[in-house]
C-alpha cells in the first residue's frame, strides 16, 4: 500500500509540474514531445516508455521488483487521470507556486515509494544495469538524460526553468523524505532506507523520472 501511496503521490505531482508548463525533467520533455508528435496522452506514453525501458533490463539481467512494475503504470494512469482535472493557470506566479509544489511532492512521494523497499523504476533499473556492467554512474547518467532531453526537444518537449529547478531540487528533497519513510524506519527516521541512495533526476517521471536507487537484483529507484 504504501508504494502505490508513493507513486500516487508521484503521479500527481507530475501532473502539477506539467501543467505549470515551466519546463519538466528530461525524461518527462521527451514523454511530452511524444505526446505532442502522436496525439496520445502524456500519461499514456510515460507507460509505454516505462514498459519499453523495462525490455531494456532483459540483456542486462536485472530483475524488476513488484514496486518497479507497479511505476512502469500507475505514474501516467495518474497523469492522465489527474491534469485534464487541473484548473487553468494563466498568472506567471501561479504556474511557479504550481510547479514548487509538484517537485516538492514528488520528491516525497518518490521517499514513500522507495522507502517500501520494493525495488526501482523502470528508468533507474536501467542505468544501474548498465552501472553494474562497469560503465560510471556518472557517465552513464548524463548520457541518459542528456540524450532524452535532446531528443525530448527536437520532438517539441518543454524545458525551462522547471527544468533546472527538478533536476537541483528532487535530490536534497529525496534526500531527506527518504529514510522517514522507509520500511521499519523509526518515527525519527534514524533507519537506514531498504532502497540505498537517492539523488535525482528524474526522473524524469519516476522516482527514478527523476533518484539513484539501488534495485535488490542480480548483478547488484524514479515518474514532472
Amino acid at each position: 500500500m504504501r508504494c502505490v501511496v508513493g507513486l500516487v503521490v508521484c503521479g500527481s505531482a507530475l501532473s502539477l509540474i506539467i501543467h505549470a508548463e515551466l519546463g519538466l525533467a528530461p525524461w518527462d520533455v521527451l514523454h511530452q514531445g511524444v505526446s505532442r508528435r502522436t496525439g496520445v496522452p502524456i500519461g499514456t506514453v510515460i507507460v509505454l516508455f516505462g514498459l519499453l525501458v523495462l525490455l531494456l533490463w532483459i540483456p542486462l539481467r536485472v530483475r524488476p521488483g513488484l514496486g518497479t512494475l507497479l511505476n512502469a503504470v500507475i505514474i501516467g494512469v495518474v497523469v492522465d487521470v489527474v491534469t485534464p482535472r487541473l484548473p487553468e493557470l494563466e498568472h506567471l506566479a501561479a504556474r511557479g507556486v504550481l510547479l514548487v509544489a509538484g517537485i516538492v511532492l514528488f520528491g516525497v512521494g518518490t521517499g514513500v515509494y522507495l522507502g517500501a523497499g520494493l525495488g526501482a523504476g523502470p528508468r533507474d533499473g536501467l542505468m544501474t544495469g548498465l552501472v553494474a556492467r562497469g560503465a560510471s554512474v556518472r557517465v552513464v547518467r548524463t548520457g541518459l538524460e542528456l540524450t532524452v532531453l535532446l531528443v525530448g526537444v527536437a520532438l517539441g518537449g518543454s524545458i525551462g526553468i522547471g527544468t533546472l529547478l527538478f533536476t537541483v531540487g528532487i535530490g536534497p528533497i529525496v534526500h531527506v523524505a527518504l529514510p522517514r519513510f522507509s520500511v521499519g524506519a523509526s518515527g525519527h527516521g534514524s533507519a537506514k532506507p531498504a532502497t540505498a541512495t537517492a539523488s535525482s533526476p528524474a526522473a524524469g517521471s519516476e522516482p527514478n523520472t527523476k533518484t539513484n536507487s539501488s534495485v535488490s537484483s542480480t548483478p547488484r529507484k524514479s515518474t514532472t
